[in-house]
């Protein structure tokens, strides 16, 4: 595994500033903030050596290097899902190449069904922490002291220093946030109204396929993560209505603004 990511390291620290620390990874829709990026430099996903191609629509599939909020960045425009037949393995392997290029920072996003009855379409979560309902665990297997410990601690997955930081500026600048834990599963079914029952028993507040593999893979590697949810549709009982991958999508470009400049006010205070 370190052989083949430190080729792909080698393959790409050529290609962005050495100096960057903070790495973003764009959700379904959420891709548009990739246009705020500024001296960017595309680099398409088959081009680089290992790395997984995205195959779902309103992921673009390619790393984007430059500016935001004054800052170098590098922005995944499109993820890796479990239910697209990848392992965890190669779902967090970007966030390895991350790692071992030296970054400090992860910035996630995702679009995400609302199981809290506050909760509105086009809301704002900002995730506190969250349940892993994933069949395969992302650390499973032997463990290489070289990129984290045995057994990391998950007591702040979500860096509380940034959660305050980004509470702040979105009082500042009247956005409004809601808060609670986010449900990650397999997919890609959307939920049942029954399992939407089940996820807020549990302690959800939001449920989607992503972000909790990658953000374990961060924490092991030492990676500081924020992160958001867009709530593209509603699991409380009497709003549940039929939705679609597009319905997601369109919730999301909606709600996308506010979110992107959060974040890009976070990275400029870093």
């Amino acid at each position: 595994m370190l052989e083949i990511l430190r080729e792909t390291v080698s393959w790409l620290r050529p290609q962005i500033p050495a100096e960057t620390k903070i790495g973003v990874i764009l959700g379904t829709g959420l891709g548009d903030l990739a246009h705020s990026i500024t001296d960017k430099k595309e680099i398409p996903y088959e081009t680089i050596p290992h790395f997984p191609v995205s195959t779902v629509e309103g992921h673009n599939g390619k790393l984007i290097a430059g500016q935001l909020g004054g800052k170098p960045v590098l922005a995944m425009q499109g993820r890796f899902h479990f239910y697209e037949g990848y392992d965890m393995k190669q779902v967090t392997y970007p966030v390895r190449v991350m790692q071992l290029l030296g970054f400090e920072y992860l910035f996630v996003s995702n679009a995400a069904g609302g199981m809290n009855g506050s909760f509105q379409v086009g809301d704002i979560m900002l995730i506190e922490d969250h349940i892993n309902l994933f069949p395969e665990h992302p650390l499973r297997g032997k463990n290489d002291k070289e990129l984290g410990t045995r057994f990391p601690d998950m007591s702040e997955a979500y860096n509380l220093k940034l959660r305050k930081l980004a509470t702040s500026i979105a009082e500042k600048n009247n956005i409004k946030l809601q808060y609670g834990v986010y449900v990650g599963t397999q997919g890609p079914t959307f939920e049942t109204p029954a399992e939407y029952h089940y996820f807020k028993i549990i302690g959800g507040d939001a449920v989607g396929m992503s972000t909790v593999p990658e953000v374990i893979v961060a924490r092991h590697g030492g990676l500081k993560v924020l992160a958001f949810s867009i709530i593209t549709d509603l699991g409380v009982y009497g709003k549940i209505v039929e939705v679609s991958h597009e319905d997601v999508q369109k919730a999301a470009k909606i709600a996308q603004p506010k979110m992107a400049f959060i974040m890009e006010e976070v990275i400029k205070q870093l």
